[in-house]
């Protein structure tokens, strides 16, 4: 059975020590965060660290930040981020499925690209839950299940050809049920286009791996059809059916209170 492991990961971040090169999350994972609760001094924490972009930014917000991971390699990337911002953030090496820190450690918990690799998302969830205080604030972001990008990464996976070894994707339907089931009552939605398109992606992808050109992350912007995007867009996310349009989606809630039950190890 094909599965997404330490070494696929530690592998795709040293290829990418060079952050320039990952597309970011546009802002939209601290934005959500921001605007659901002040973070200044509370502690936050980000599962699955990937460049740990998002922490570096909480912690300039003011945030305890801190990022876990168990690559190596990407806690590297992780750390080089930070102090290039000259930011301080908590580096930790650890399975998310069994995280250092007690019950309640933390006020935000927060992961984006990490639960499509888990063929039961659920102890992942819980063990996120654990971790939260009494309605703390948790933010899940997956990839959206009916997108173009979903036939690609399936034929890739069937092929043995997938940068992490397989992944799922989700409804946003699923993704409210499973947190909801993890003890969190969720209160926000949200989604994203691909931006660039998937069509510019691979071809920079393809050309990049062929060594015959090295395209810039997003090509150049073409004011006129940038406007009636933006405009369409505009309108079509004031729609539920966004959601089965978007390339990623993402859901956000707070810890129910019956869950909480301090105790364990600080994170010190």
């Amino acid at each position: 059975m094909r599965q997404s492991t330490e070494a696929h990961w530690s592998r795709f971040w040293r290829e990418r020590a060079e952050i320039e090169d990952v597309y970011p999350t546009e802002g939209r994972v601290v934005e959500e965060i921001l605007a659901a609760t002040p973070v200044a001094g509370k502690r936050v924490l980000e599962v699955g660290a990937g460049s740990g972009r998002d922490s570096v930014t909480l912690a300039q917000a003011g945030a305890v930040a801190v990022v876990l991971d168990y690559s190596l390699a990407s806690l590297h990337v992780s750390r080089a981020v930070a102090e290039r911002a000259g930011q301080r953030v908590h580096l930790v090496r650890a399975d998310a499925l069994r995280m250092p820190f007690r019950d309640g450690a933390f006020h935000v918990v927060f992961h984006q690209g990490l639960l499509e690799h888990f063929r039961d998302p659920l102890p992942l969830l819980r063990e996120n839950v654990r971790a939260l205080e009494p309605e703390g604030v948790l933010l899940v972001d997956v990839p959206q299940r009916f997108h173009l990008y979903t036939v690609l990464k399936h034929l890739l996976i069937a092929m043995g050809k997938w940068f992490a070894g397989w992944e799922t994707e989700f409804t946003i339907g699923e993704l409210e049920g499973l947190m909801r089931r993890a003890g969190v009552t969720v209160t926000r939605r949200y989604g994203n286009w691909m931006v660039p398109g998937l069509l510019y992606r691979s071809l920079r992808v393809v050309l990049l791996r062929s060594r015959v050109a090295r395209l810039p992350l997003f090509p150049p912007p073409l004011p006129l059809l940038s406007r009636l995007m933006a405009t369409a867009r505009a309108r079509l996310r004031k729609s539920r059916i966004a959601f089965y349009t978007y390339f990623v989606i993402g859901a956000l809630g707070r810890k129910e209170r019956a869950d909480s039950s301090p105790s364990g190890v600080s994170i010190g």
